[in-house]
């Protein structure tokens, strides 16, 4: 089995210095989705979900192009939720980042004022990765190990979602203890490509990470992250 996890395109965060909340791409954001038209084209997939998010759903709008494909939207793939700040200065969100990057690691579980917290954004990541893995009979052995018996090990399943869903489901996938900045230590750039591949074991499988943040497909110039 092997999961291709999409970060989406550059996002037009702040316009005319207000905060954007669910964002289109930029210009530069609708060539890097573009781009991964070509770099997955000539590959099969089962199934293409996608993040219910705007800045995900234009990403992978190429993508489902160049595979004609239908948009398969999967709500549990939604990234964390900022604050209600739409239409704010922009300054409020350099400030609010500034503040929680500043703050003692402990405390980041809290996330920003008025959003989803981290800890409930990982634990509503990890039980949504359980369920879309259950459902196509995927589930963790019994054990402190991070093995897993599949039914189909042939699917092929991309997700096209953000920095932070792809992250938590690489860690969760991995089983590595969850932390409150996923972000910073799976570092995937926009329009990125990571893949998890499951390796067959004695009594089941265990995920491989064979790729993270491949941006090849990319020019060097529109590399961004």
């Amino acid at each position: 089995m092997e999961l291709v996890l999409v970060r989406h395109a550059q996002p037009q965060w702040v316009l005319d210095g207000l905060n954007v909340v669910d964002p289109p791409l930029t210009a530069l954001g609708h060539r890097q989705a573009a781009a991964l038209g070509p770099a997955l084209a000539d590959e099969t997939f089962d199934e293409i979900l996608v993040s219910p998010l705007q800045r995900a759903r234009q990403t992978a709008a190429p993508l489902l192009e160049a595979l004609q494909r239908r948009e398969q939207v999967d709500p549990w793939l939604e990234e964390i939720r900022d604050p209600k700040w739409h239409g704010t200065p922009s300054q409020r969100a350099a400030e609010a980042y500034a503040e929680l990057k500043a703050r003692p690691s402990i405390a980041h579980w809290d996330g920003l004022p008025g959003g989803e917290s981290m800890r409930e954004f990982v634990a509503r990541m990890r039980l949504g990765a359980e369920k879309f893995l259950g459902d196509r009979g995927v589930e963790r052995v019994d054990g402190d190990l991070p093995v897993w018996r599949i039914a189909e090990p042939g699917r092929r399943i991309a997700l096209v979602a953000h920095a932070g869903t792809n992250s938590v489901t690489i860690c969760h996938l991995l089983g590595m203890q969850p932390t409150p900045w996923e972000w910073d230590r799976m570092v995937l750039g926009h329009a990125s490509i990571s893949r998890l591949e499951a390796i067959p074991l004695g009594d089941g499988y265990t995920f491989s990470l064979t790729a993270l943040s491949d941006v090849e497909h990319l020019d060097r110039a529109d590399r961004t992250r």
